[in-house]
């Protein structure tokens, strides 16, 4: 059997503009506005330059505040998020890019927030296996702002789409960001287009 997803199990997530953090997700037939890190997607993104990676990855655990929201039926592992729950950010530690129990030596994130940005996650597969370097760490799927303002380098979605979307995601799914923006995508010209080129020449424009 092939290990490549079909293109429902393939989550996309492009960025209107290079001007904006603002984007689309889609997987299968379904659409969620979303937005993207500070410092735009990119392909060499470090640890702390806010930007969203680009690539394919998978989607690996889901974590959720079981004491502001019922956890629809997943396919992912999933598991309640404590208050002593935190993601290590520090490329010195072993545990860089781990969860990890606080209070901890190293540099972290809490997992347990009050503003409700983390009360449903969904950890993305990246530099992850295993981490290395200062490649980047703590990249999510979570909740967005109200104003869908610029993430950390997570992609963030409505809390009512990202509760629709994690019943479709499994672990076959892939998440694919793309580093062109829609708004530089240009269609490429199918055969038929081509062909027309032919038909409309004229020797005379030799």
């Amino acid at each position: 059997m092939s290990d490549t997803p079909v293109p429902g199990d393939v989550l996309t997530v492009q960025v209107d503009s290079a001007d904006s953090s603002l984007g689309w997700a889609s997987l299968g037939a379904r659409r969620w506005r979303c937005t993207v890190g500070a410092g735009g997607v990119r392909e060499d993104k470090v640890e702390g330059d806010a930007a969203t990676p680009a690539g394919s990855y998978p989607l690996r655990h889901i974590y959720f505040r079981n004491d502001r929201l019922v956890l629809p039926k997943v396919r992912l592992p999933a598991r309640p998020i404590a208050e002593h729950d935190g993601w290590c950010d520090d490329p010195r530690s072993q545990t860089y890019n781990k969860l990890v129990r606080i209070p901890n030596d190293w540099s972290h994130e809490k997992m347990w927030r009050e503003d409700g940005l983390y009360d449903l996650v969904v950890v993305v597969g990246y530099n992850d296996d295993p981490p290395e370097g200062e490649w980047g760490s703590a990249i999510f799927l979570h909740i967005a702002k109200d104003d869908y303002s610029s993430t950390q380098g997570c992609v963030a979605f409505r809390r009512e789409d990202l509760l629709e979307l994690v019943t479709l995601i499994g672990p076959e799914t892939r998440i694919n960001v793309h580093s062109i923006p829609a708004s530089e995508t240009v269609p490429a010209a199918n055969d038929d287009d081509v062909m027309k080129q032919f038909e409309d020449f004229d020797e005379q424009d030799w």
